[in-house]
């Protein structure tokens, strides 16, 4: 895989989980809304259910944004569709629930990835099982979408086994790459070039570590390294980064980003 056709043209607003700032997150309303927006990348997350079937979803519980409860996994996709994934959306404090009742369901990547049939993702592998990885790798194969799609996870070994079986696919590092890659920058001990692309999916700072610096661009960009930071809602933290040569902004206020891309020239109007 040399021309990486998710990276061109290079993505510069990412939306995290959708529009998520005026529809319930990671549903497909909200991807519906990013895409007419004219995002560039939807973040998303998966889960893998009871049986077997990809679900999009961040928690591993239901609680925070369904009538339901108890964990994605433990559940079949046919139970997961009877929650209402809209109960607790609200704009003004929990006022109004404006999509409670209103037919939201979760969804499974099949269907985000028919519902927007030219929309780049960014899919974060959630479920710590190789079993993900498998069905991961057939959804993409099944929708032809390799080309759209960047893996993400935290877990290490969950990248280890998509990168394994499925090379022409492109990922990001996780934290425990990131980690020794920042440690090398700082001692300035970094390899002239990496062997492979490498993205970082990173946050601007971690505790009391700067970690998205000028330096760190500079560097990484020489050695041909894409930075994609999250998550960014505000509008001088935007322009900053972007000042600072970072390639992509992860937000909850996609219609925001978008307006500072395209001030800053980075997008065309």
């Amino acid at each position: 895989m040399t021309d990486y056709p998710f990276l061109n043209p290079m993505p510069r607003v990412i939306a995290h989980r959708g529009d998520s700032r005026n529809y319930p997150e990671n549903t497909l309303p909200a991807f519906i809304s990013a895409v007419e927006m004219g995002i560039d990348v939807v973040e998303t997350d998966i889960h893998l259910t009871r049986d077997g079937q990809l679900v999009i979803w961040h928690d591993p519980t239901l609680e925070r944004n369904t009538d339901g409860k108890g964990r994605i996994e433990d559940h079949t996709l046919a139970e997961l569709r009877t929650y209402d994934a809209g109960y607790t959306f609200t704009r003004d404090g929990g006022q109004s629930y404006p999509f409670r009742g209103k037919g939201v369901r979760i969804c499974t990547l099949s269907e985000a990835l028919e519902a927007c049939p030219d929309q780049r993702f960014n899919i974060d592998l959630k479920t710590k099982c190789p079993e993900i990885v498998d069905q991961f790798i057939r959804v993409i194969r099944d929708h032809g979408a390799r080309d759209r799609i960047v893996g993400a996870s935290f877990h290490l070994l969950n990248l280890k086994r998509l990168r394994a079986l499925a090379p022409d696919f492109l990922t990001s590092i996780t934290t425990m790459e990131v980690v020794p890659l920042l440690l090398r920058q700082k001692t300035h001990t970094l390899p002239s070039r990496f062997g492979k692309k490498i993205i970082f999916q990173i946050p601007r700072q971690a505790s009391f570590i700067k970690v998205v610096t000028p330096s760190f661009v500079r560097e990484m960009h020489r050695r041909g390294a894409v930075i994609m930071v999250w998550t960014i809602n505000d509008e001088q933290s935007m322009r900053e980064l972007f000042s600072m040569g970072v390639d992509s902004v992860m937000t909850d206020d996609p219609a925001l980003v978008i307006r500072v891309a395209e001030d800053m020239g980075l997008r065309a109007k």
